[in-house]
């Protein structure tokens, strides 16, 4: 037992140096990566610097910039707002020229309208009156058909019951005819 506790010892010690070789170099390595951590930072802290200088050079550049811009924006703004207060002018006299016109030409449609439409109630009115006279006209024909036709069936009934009785003679006939017929063209 005694070799493997030599054997154990032997380990440990090996063990150990490897540790103690393992920090060394662990901490080599650590003071190596704070040294370029700080060469880093050292840089960094001067690129930073670097473009802090440089914008503020560009604000400043631009700046000026504007200062000059907005003197020569100044006046040909005024020059647009101008030219726009003019075009504006123009354009709404343009419209309310437009704007009278289409009035104007409304107003004459509508007269022309009205014109027609009276034109045509009066044709309508016209034709109507004639249509009614002729009408009466027509039914006044009618009429007169109608009576004559009455008064020949009356003149034709009585002899029918004149030659019927043999009370009738061609003298006595027409007496009563004309009579009869007189009447009744009188009365209607």
């Amino acid at each position: 037992m005694g070799a493997a506790k030599d054997m154990a010892y032997e380990a440990k010690d090996r063990a150990a140096g490897m540790a103690g070789h393992a920090s060394r170099q662990g901490q080599g390595t650590t003071e190596a990566t704070k040294h370029k951590a700080g060469e880093a930072t050292d840089k960094a802290s001067q690129t930073a610097q670097a473009a802090k200088d440089k914008a503020a050079s560009t604000a400043q550049a631009a700046k000026d910039r504007t200062v000059e811009s907005k003197d020569q924006t100044g006046s040909f703004l005024g020059e647009k707002t101008e030219m726009a207060k003019q075009k504006a002018a123009e354009t709404a006299e343009a419209a309310r020229q437009k704007a009278a016109e289409t009035a104007e030409a409304a107003r004459q449609k509508a007269a022309g309208a009205a014109q027609y439409t009276q034109d045509r109630t009066y044709d309508a009115a016209q034709y109507a009156k004639e249509s009614a006279v002729a009408g009466k006209d027509k039914t006044g024909s009618v009429l007169q058909q109608a009576c004559e036709t009455v008064v020949n069936a009356v003149v034709g009934a009585k002899d029918a019951v004149a030659n019927t009785l043999d009370m009738g003679g061609d003298n006595n006939t027409n007496a009563t005819k004309d009579t009869t017929t007189e009447k009744i063209t009188r009365d209607h």
